[in-house]
Parts: structure tokens; C-alpha cells; sequence
């Protein structure tokens, strides 16, 4: 009788380790999917100055109609832009515009 109610006892034991463990390792997926959609929804906001246009490029800040279209003319004029940083030498576009809006871009 002892080994009967050792061995539920010990069964119960095992039972609950395991719900508990399913559920951290349930908890650790949900989060990295979690993680994974931020990271792939954050890099479709950014903006690409290689190949926007006018309405995309007018979502940065400080960026109106004019400064986009001399984007669009610098970029046509001297090929795609190498680095982000570049962007600067676009007219109208100093270092001061571009701290604001150095983040929502990329190549």
C-alpha cells in the first residue's frame, strides 16, 4: 500500500512539473513571436531613400513636397545613396533635419 501511494504521490509530483514547464516553455514562444512580428513591422516603417517617392518621403519630419522632389533629383543625379548620412548634402537637409528623422530611414 505504501508503494501504491509513494508511486501517486510521485506521479502527482511529476504531473504538475510538467504542466508548469509547458507553460514557461509556451510563455517563451509567445514572446519571441511577439518579438519577431515588432522587429518585422518596425523595419516595414521605415522609409527608403533610395526608393521612395514623393508621398513616402514627405512622412519625414520637415521633409515638404520640395525637399522631397530635390531627393528624388539628387538621387536621380548621382546614383543611390551609399549611406543615410548622405542625405545631408540633398539642400535644405542639415545635420539639425537630420537627427530628426535618422532613424526612420534606411537604404
Amino acid at each position: 500500500m505504501k508503494k501504491i501511494k509513494r508511486f501517486v504521490t510521485l506521479f502527482v509530483v511529476m504531473s504538475v512539473v510538467m504542466v508548469f514547464a509547458a507553460n514557461a516553455y509556451a510563455a517563451e514562444e509567445q514572446a519571441a513571436k511577439e518579438k519577431a512580428a515588432k522587429s518585422s513591422s518596425a523595419s516595414k516603417d521605415l522609409i527608403n531613400i533610395n526608393t521612395g517617392g514623393v508621398s513616402e518621403l514627405v512622412k519625414l519630419p520637415r521633409v515638404g513636397e520640395k525637399i522631397a522632389q530635390r531627393i528624388i533629383e539628387y538621387r536621380e543625379k548621382n546614383g543611390k545613396f551609399k549611406r543615410i548620412e548622405d542625405i545631408m548634402n540633398v539642400k535644405g537637409i542639415g545635420e539639425k533635419t537630420f537627427k530628426q528623422f535618422e532613424k526612420m530611414l534606411t537604404l
